[in-house]
């Protein structure tokens, strides 16, 4: 079980964070101990050679001030004290024989015949010499004297290594409790900076049961986690809205298939129940066909603006007088208008050539026209426009009719969205996600404004050329 749950808790980011954290924190702590001890090594060794070349210009004084005789008897009177302090001391005569000998107690078997037969070096040059059963090591530097005799002084490194050791077992004392920081350091500074990640994994699984507005905890750090935290719960904003849009357009789409299918089936019921002459049967077949229309034509106009979605609807763009195209469409509508007692003004008197899909175009107006003929009341108006706006064209439809409400303007533009006061009217919800889907393939845009009571106004600004850059 304890091995389970080992490799399980070996396999996270968080504990390789912190084994990572508490080797660079362990590495760096022996780097510097590395660095401290050569330091301290380096700085110890220039002590003991300062306090050699201190004992020797001492020594050097004396035989130019009193004479050798006064340096042997200096010697002498120093013997005790210069052993004690750790000095090494000799005198040799010209062939290298010694003469005077201060010896510290831990070299008392050092060998003299050595230094004897080894040829005298230039003064202040530094020789070392090494102890057999230690590593010990004696450092001498030798002075020739006024008369020629040889001066070598020296000293031994063993209070140096007595104190690089001190401090070797002081730092690996202090190391065990560094390594221990280090992890739990690492630790504890991979727990926080994985806190965001683990909020996020609680989150999804919080959203995977169901609870689609469950949202990640901002920690407001500004760091790169925090910047994928906004990220990441925009997204999920993003997603309910589409999730709640396609719950509200699937409600639609059955509301408006009931309607039909309703009507289909009761026409056959009642066919099927009566004893229908030739004339009624093809009424009847009549009716489904029309109903049918209405299913059909629901379901291409929501195959269209997919396609113009996705950018997969074709378009095939020419060069068209738009003055031409708005004068046809208001033609068209001017008759159903003038049967509810509305006016339709057409203003646009410029040509202004446009390079667009005629067809795609036609559905465009089409659709504007045929929402302010049926929002607008007996004795209305409808205003229709073009204009030049730079590189663009903007055509304007403004009408005097119902208006919108200012809290249904975001939604209108969504596929199968009917306002309340819509669903009094005939319509599939569609018009004006075509209308959308169809400008935006065009590279335009569309604006509405609107006051409840007192009309809309839709604005369409469509570029000369949306092959231009």
């Amino acid at each position: 079980m304890f091995l389970k749950s080992f490799s399980r808790i070996r396999k996270t980011i968080g504990f390789r964070l912190a084994i990572l954290y508490s080797s660079f924190f362990i590495f760096s702590s022996l780097i510097l101990f590395a660095l401290a001890f050569f330091l301290l090594s380096s700085s110890l060794r220039e002590k003991d050679c300062m306090m050699i070349r201190t004992k020797i210009n001492e020594y050097k004084l004396q035989d130019k001030t009193s004479g050798i005789k006064a340096l042997m008897e200096e010697i002498r009177l120093e013997y005790y004290s210069n052993r004690l302090a750790g000095f090494f001391v000799r005198v040799a005569d010209g062939q290298n024989h010694t003469l005077s000998l201060t010896v510290p107690h831990r070299w008392k078997n050092i060998n003299i015949k050595e230094l004897e037969n080894k040829t005298p070096v230039k003064s202040d040059k530094l020789i070392f010499i090494k102890r057999e059963d230690d590593n010990d090591i004696l450092m001498i530097c030798s002075y020739r004297l006024s008369n020629g005799f040889l001066l070598q002084v020296g000293k031994g490194s063993d209070e140096r290594e007595r104190l690089l050791k001190r401090f070797r077992q002081i730092f690996g004392g202090i190391m065990i409790l560094l390594i221990f920081l280090g992890f739990m350091g690492g630790i504890f500074f991979a727990f926080r900076a994985l806190r965001p990640v683990r909020d996020l994994i609680q989150t999804v699984r919080r959203i995977d049961k169901g609870k689609m507005d469950e949202r990640v905890p901002l920690s407001y750090t500004g760091d790169e986690l925090d910047e994928l935290i906004n990220l990441f719960n925009g997204m999920l904003e993003k997603i309910e809205t589409l999730v709640m849009g396609i719950r509200h357009a699937l409600d639609n789409v059955a509301h408006d298939l009931r309607t039909p299918l309703t009507r289909i089936r009761a026409i056959i019921e009642t066919v099927l129940r009566s004893d229908s002459d030739a004339n009624t049967l093809k009424e009847a077949l009549m009716d489904c066909a029309e109903e049918t229309e209405r299913i059909v034509t629901m379901q291409n106009a929501l195959m269209d603006i997919s396609e113009a979605e996705t950018g997969m609807i074709k378009l095939h763009f020419e060069k068209i007088n738009i003055a031409f195209l708005i004068e046809e469409m208001v033609e068209l509508y001017q008759y159903v208008a003038e049967d509810k007692g509305i006016t339709i003004y057409n203003t646009v008197k410029e040509e202004f050539y446009v390079l667009l899909d005629v067809n795609r175009m036609r559905q465009v107006i089409a659709n504007l026209l045929d929402n302010a003929v049926k929002y607008t009341s007996s004795g209305g108006q409808i205003c229709i426009e073009a204009y030049p706006k730079k590189n663009n064209v903007a055509i304007l439809v403004k009408d005097t009719g119902e208006g919108i409400p200012s809290h249904e303007l975001s939604q209108i533009f969504d596929r199968l969205y009917r306002g309340d006061k819509s669903r009094s009217h005939r319509g599939l919800g569609l018009g004006l996600s075509i209308v959308q889907a169809v400008i935006n393939a065009h590279k335009g845009r569309i604006e509405v404004e609107s006051e409840l009571g007192r009309g809309s106004r839709f604005t369409i600004v469509l570029p000369l050329d949306p092959y231009s850059p």
